[in-house]
């Protein structure tokens, strides 16, 4: 007996490091981008059975954004700084007669180029917009990705250059990891924002994982704790830690926040988590029936139009 239950736990033990191993490895996949200019990322949902296959023996490969198009009207292309030394771009469109600035954050693998009809619409309102590309993304430097952790530094740049700019109200806008930037970023570095608007934030790093994973057709469960737990330990943090819906408790602004109801990357029980914790009376959930995980303005843009147009009066 004493033999067999020695074997099961050296046995067990195999296990449970092999499965360490592996988790660590995709982690570390997941967060580091290659230099592939041309090569587009497919989404989960679009690949094959053998693509699928071949990331859950090998890891994901995921070629670094880049920013392809520039806005077409007058802007300026604006440099800052990290505490760890990496330089990130954005683009500063003012326009006349301005009522305040909409500083916009794209999501994980994005860059500021895809914000465009966000961008566009809010200078019809008479916003001055400022356009970021978070690190690793698009044309600022880096090939690590945080998901949101770090990234809400690169969200603090972005208020303090915009806030010695102008002394007008600032909004934030951001979609999917830049909402959970701006909900990290708001109660760290003691943000002001007159408003922000979020589209689809996931309410935990560990509930960002499980996406992925159901994307796969992966169990959620131990690896998304694992995979949560070893990219945080890559970094530098604890990734269980990473709560977005806990940040939301921090919000005392006013808040639109928009969601898709046939999003299979966000729950609707994290999107809920999110909103309900937000700690101001001047919130509202809009959800666009037939939408996704994607640009709600692309999608619908005359209902978001009408939604944005109504919160920023």
């Amino acid at each position: 007996m004493k033999r067999f239950l020695k074997r099961t736990g050296w046995v067990c033990l195999s296990l449970f490091l092999l499965l360490n191993i592996i988790a660590a490895f995709h982690a570390w996949k997941f967060t580091h981008f290659y230099d592939e200019n041309g090569r587009r990322n497919k989404q989960p949902e679009q690949m094959t059975t053998r693509e699928k296959l071949g990331i859950i023996f090998f890891g994901v490969r995921i070629a670094k954004s880049v920013t392809t198009q520039s806005p077409a009207v007058p802007f300026e292309i604006v440099h800052l700084r990290t505490q760890n030394g990496l330089q990130l771009e954005g683009w500063w469109i003012p326009v006349k007669n301005s009522r305040g600035t909409v500083i916009l954050f794209h999501g994980y693998n994005g860059n500021k180029g895809s914000l465009f009809p966000e961008a566009d619409r809010f200078r019809a309102l008479g916003y001055n917009t400022f356009l970021l590309d978070f690190r690793a993304h698009g044309n600022s430097e880096g090939h690590t990705c945080s998901v949101g952790y770090k990234e809400a530094e690169d969200v603090k740049l972005a208020w303090d250059y915009v806030h010695q700019k102008t002394t007008q109200p600032i909004i934030l806008w951001g979609v999917s990891m830049g909402a959970a930037a701006i909900l990290k970023a708001v109660p760290e570095y003691g943000l002001h924002p007159q408003k922000i608007i979020l589209q689809c934030p996931f309410a935990t790093l560990t509930d960002a994982v499980k996406s992925r994973m159901r994307a796969v057709h992966l169990p959620v469960t131990p690896l998304s704790q694992l995979l949560a737990f070893w990219g945080g330990v890559e970094q530098g943090f604890w990734g269980a830690g990473f709560k977005p819906e806990s940040y939301a408790k921090d919000i005392k602004v006013p808040v639109l926040y928009f969601y898709g109801q046939q999003d299979i990357r966000v729950m609707p029980a994290e999107t809920q988590a999110v909103f309900s914790n937000l700690d101001t009376r001047q919130k509202t959930l809009h959800i666009f029936p037939n939408a996704g995980h994607q640009s709600f303005c692309g999608k619908d843009a005359a209902v978001w139009m009408k939604e944005v147009t109504t919160f920023l009066q």
